[in-house]
């Protein structure tokens, strides 16, 4: 499987092993292309691949290996919880992602962990809340008050 989607990174991410959820991690790959256009400016004559474009690859592999999927949901990156950045990504790198999940609140949390050839590259925390969800409930609510206001006139 492959992801593409709208950001501040061209490339996609490639789904290489969806994982098993309390076995083993989901993996991806993704490559940080020399052609990139956030090179030109990031630095000029010494790239480096920015940390957001580091974290827009992880998010898209965490939506694309997402092991709870609901019919109807619409799961959405809520919150960036942490985000460690151990070494640069040059123009070239292949970033490698691995990520384990896990559920509280409500909400599914992905552990990522990104890596070049040269070793460790970033530790990231994302939380991801299915909104569909959300918004049915607070659609009910909203249907429930109205409700009374009629009743009451």
């Amino acid at each position: 499987m492959t992801v593409a989607a709208c950001g501040p990174v061209d490339g996609t991410v490639e789904v290489v092993d969806p994982g098993v959820p309390g076995e083993r991690p989901a993996r991806c790959v993704a490559v940080a292309g020399a052609s990139e256009k956030v090179f030109a400016g990031h630095f000029p004559g010494f790239a480096i691949f920015p940390g957001v474009c580091v974290v827009e690859y992880v998010q898209r592999g965490a939506l694309a290996t997402l092991p709870e999927r609901e019919p109807g949901g619409r799961w959405v990156l809520a919150a960036v919880e942490s985000s460690r950045f151990l070494s640069p990504v040059y123009p070239g790198d292949e970033l490698t992602s691995e990520y384990v999940w896990s559920r509280k609140d409500g909400a599914v949390r992905c552990r990522a962990s990104a890596a070049t050839g040269r070793g460790p590259a970033a530790q990231i925390r994302l939380r991801f809340e299915n909104r569909d969800a959300r918004g049915a409930e607070a659609g009910a609510g909203e249907r429930r008050e109205q409700g009374r206001g009629a009743d009451a006139g």
